[in-house]
């Protein structure tokens, strides 16, 4: 199952892209991903269109809470369901306009907290490398 990060806006940060970056890496070894940072909500609805056969899921503070042995199994479901290709959306500081909130169905929440839109992106690439670690039986998530 390929993993694609749809980040709305640049992470400008040095500290939170090496950091970002770092993940990224570590879970290429496990699942082809990648990160395309588009400029905006239209941009990010254009790729709805483009990749129809994929699985959008929206970072969004009304999404559904996981904890990480939850998380790592929902991702193991969508990869037994078939899922080819996982594309999470990130927002920026504006978050998202109703036009992509309506287009996409599936929704998590990182946290009740709201975090920057640049912090929410490492956090996420944390839990999609430590999914990927419970998932293999790596020791990372003790």
């Amino acid at each position: 199952m390929r993993i694609k990060l749809f980040m709305l806006g640049k992470t400008r940060r040095p500290e939170l892209r090496s950091a970002l970056d770092d993940y990224v890496k570590r879970i290429s070894h496990t699942s082809p991903i990648e990160i395309e940072e588009l400029r905006d909500a239209a941009a990010a609805l254009k790729k709805l269109d483009a990749f129809r056969a994929a699985t959008f899921v929206l970072l969004d503070a009304a999404g559904k809470s996981h904890d990480s042995e939850s998380f790592a199994k929902w991702i193991a479901a969508e990869r037994d369901r078939g899922t080819r290709e996982l594309i999470f959306i990130c927002g920026d500081a504006d978050g998202f306009p109703d036009t992509l909130r309506e287009r996409v169905r599936q929704k998590i929440s990182l946290s009740p907290m709201t975090y920057s839109h640049e912090l929410a992106r490492v956090m996420l690439a944390e839990q999609l490398y430590r999914a990927f670690a419970i998932l293999s039986g790596s020791p990372y998530p003790k």
